[in-house]
């Protein structure tokens, strides 16, 4: 596989922020080159519904159950917080890379990341009618007929976004080649860069520094705010039916995997998936094992980790068949107790680790598939 899109100096960017932005950098190299290609992503908006977790039924036990499970997401319409914000521009900023840039003209945006977290905030700032494009992952109905300028999956296309002539592109380090991000800053472009971490605890700060770029601080704090206090709603309720002591917690990993590429990857610290995890109420294996950024499965380091829940992507899920090819593929998950239950949850590629407006939903959805699984749909190909 070619080697990973360069982001952030590494001289100049502080440690934890570089290892975050190698495992971004990582993360887009294996969906842009490992078989995720434009019209193979989940389909958010044909999912099924995953219930309330206050409608769930949940078990007393989360390790008694058997089957895998979808953590069904169905699109949601946008929901701005306001109504053609009045900007206020120019704006001048130190976008995350430390790079002074100054905004006049945002009538032509394109906001790009992994996983269109980025295009969805702006639309829920109430701004979306100013996009002029997207990337694979922005899927969501009213930005899916946007001219895509990501090519190969997740590769920015330097003349698809010249074409679209943008005044303004909002991006991070999750997508390359960068030298397209600097040609577009020769051509003249304003290029904000912002925070490349994805986790439940920077949501508020992200949508921030979009609405910053934007020229709308206020509302960016509103919608900040709101996220935040879904956010917190949705972890107070896991909170609730998670097991109180460490030990009856369900040890959980998270298995990136592309079959049709011989890609199977354990997800760490660093890596997004542990906030997910301790989110969740689960126990985070990576941090007991070490096992820090994104690494290649060992059969090592699965019995070492011995997981109760297997977190996964669903195109991952479906690269290996389903759970019968992921076993065959992986031995040594049968070893574990994840494996001997086939208790693996499934979400769609574009919203499990994207954080981001829909970050409450995400977490309900797989709450309630670790918990209630009885109230959530099979995975593909599984019957219960």
């Amino acid at each position: 596989m070619p080697q990973p899109h360069p982001t952030a100096n590494p001289a100049t960017t502080a440690p934890a922020t570089r290892r975050s932005l190698l495992v971004l950098a990582a993360v887009a190299l294996l969906l842009s080159s490992c078989g995720l290609r434009p019209g193979g992503h989940a389909d958010a908006g044909g999912d099924v519904a995953t219930p309330p977790l206050s409608e769930a039924k949940v078990l007393d036990d989360p390790r008694s159950w058997e089957g895998a499970v979808h953590a069904g997401l169905p699109d949601e319409p946008v929901d701005p917080v306001a109504d053609s914000p009045t900007q206020t521009l120019p704006v001048t900023l130190t976008d995350s890379q430390g790079t002074r840039v100054t905004v006049t003209d945002t009538s032509r945006v394109l906001a790009l990341d992994i996983y269109g977290t980025l295009s969805r905030t702006v639309y829920e700032l109430g701004l979306g009618d100013a996009l002029v494009g997207r990337d694979i992952s922005t899927q969501f109905d009213e930005a899916k007929n946007l001219p895509l300028v990501t090519s190969n999956g997740h590769d920015l296309n330097a003349e698809a976004i010249l074409e679209l002539d943008p005044t303004l592109i909002i991006t991070d380090t999750s997508l390359g080649p960068w030298d397209v991000v600097l040609q577009m800053r020769d051509a003249g472009i304003p290029v904000v860069v912002v925070d490349s971490t994805r986790s439940v605890d920077n949501v508020g700060s992200l949508t921030q520094e979009v609405a910053r770029a934007l020229g709308v601080p206020d509302v960016g704090r509103r919608l900040a705010d709101r996220l935040e206090k879904q956010t917190r709603s949705t972890l107070a309720e896991i909170a609730a039916v998670a097991p109180k002591r460490v030990q009856d917690k369900p040890r959980m990993v998270f298995l990136y995997v592309r079959g049709q590429a011989g890609v199977y990857y354990m997800f760490g610290e660093g890596s997004g998936a542990d906030t997910l995890i301790t989110a969740l109420g689960g126990y985070d294996v990576a941090g007991e094992i070490g096992w820090n950024g994104m690494k290649p499965v060992t059969d090592e380091g699965i019995i070492d980790a011995q997981p109760d829940v297997v977190l996964m992507m669903t195109k991952g899920l479906e690269s290996v068949d389903g759970v019968d090819g992921l076993l065959e593929r992986l031995p040594a998950l049968a070893q574990t107790p994840a494996g001997q239950k086939r208790r693996i949850v499934d979400m769609s590629d574009a919203q499990i680790l994207g954080y981001g407006p829909r970050t409450a939903a995400v977490l309900e959805a797989l709450a309630v598939a670790v918990y209630a699984p009885g109230s959530a749909a099979p995975s593909a190909g599984e019957h219960r």
